[in-house]
């Protein structure tokens, strides 16, 4: 960046305008917490301490980014984990019911990242972090699919077994035809179609609850 730049000061400029994505948490849950036959963890820690080990770990490597000259930084949360096809198949009765337990504790996550984002912008010079939330934005999708061209809301468009989430899609398998259709790609991920939506509201938020303080609209022109 210096060589691009010529100095250390115009790089640093240049560093500090750009804007920086950075979201992690959802497989600690999928593939971890919620996983109590291959890991110890929801035995060790109750939801509000697994939450806050994730976010102190999470937080230094923030620290981390802010120190190399990053300042504008957008955390996006977790999105409604217990709603992905996975685990409506794992552990939902009728295959359409959000298991609460897991969207419970991802809401106690995304709770403490936002109060990050807060101490950040208060105590950091020139800090100017924000939160992108996919737990609201697919919350409102879910509630009202059809309203955004979504016929299918709880299975993925390629997977093998019940939701088509049991096992993910797997090599030379043919999804389906119409997965402009489908919220979920697979067992865990959103379609194309999902994350243009989520990706538009990250930008120009369209509820209060999509982002903190600001959308990323606003955070470029900051």
């Amino acid at each position: 960046m210096v060589g691009l730049f010529g100095d250390e000061d115009a790089a640093a400029m240049h560093l500090s305008k750009c804007i920086y994505s950075v979201g992690m948490g959802s497989n600690d849950y999928l593939n971890n917490y919620f996983m109590p036959d291959f890991y110890s963890t929801s035995n060790e820690y109750t939801p509000k301490q697994y939450a806050q080990v994730l976010v102190s770990q999470y937080t230094e490597e923030l620290k981390t980014l802010y120190r190399f000259g990053a300042r504008k930084i957008a955390i996006i949360g977790v999105g409604l984990v217990g709603c992905a096809p996975n685990e409506l198949a794992r552990y939902s009765d009728n295959g359409v019911t959000c298991i609460g337990k897991i969207d419970n504790a991802i809401q106690i996550f995304n709770n403490k990242l936002i109060n990050v984002v807060d101490t950040f912008n208060k105590q950091l010079p020139g800090a100017m972090f924000t939160f992108i939330n996919p737990y609201n934005m697919l919350g409102d999708i879910l509630k009202n699919p059809h309203r955004y061209g979504f016929t299918n809301s709880n299975s993925g468009c390629c997977g093998v077994g019940r939701n088509n989430g049991q096992i993910t899609c797997l090599p030379l398998q043919s999804p389906c035809q119409n997965r402009n259709n489908y919220i979920f790609w697979d067992a865990f991920h959103p379609t194309e179609a999902a994350n243009i939506i989520f990706g538009k509201r990250a930008y120009s938020a369209q509820s209060p609850k999509d982002s903190h303080p600001v959308d990323l609209k606003t955070l470029a022109g900051m």
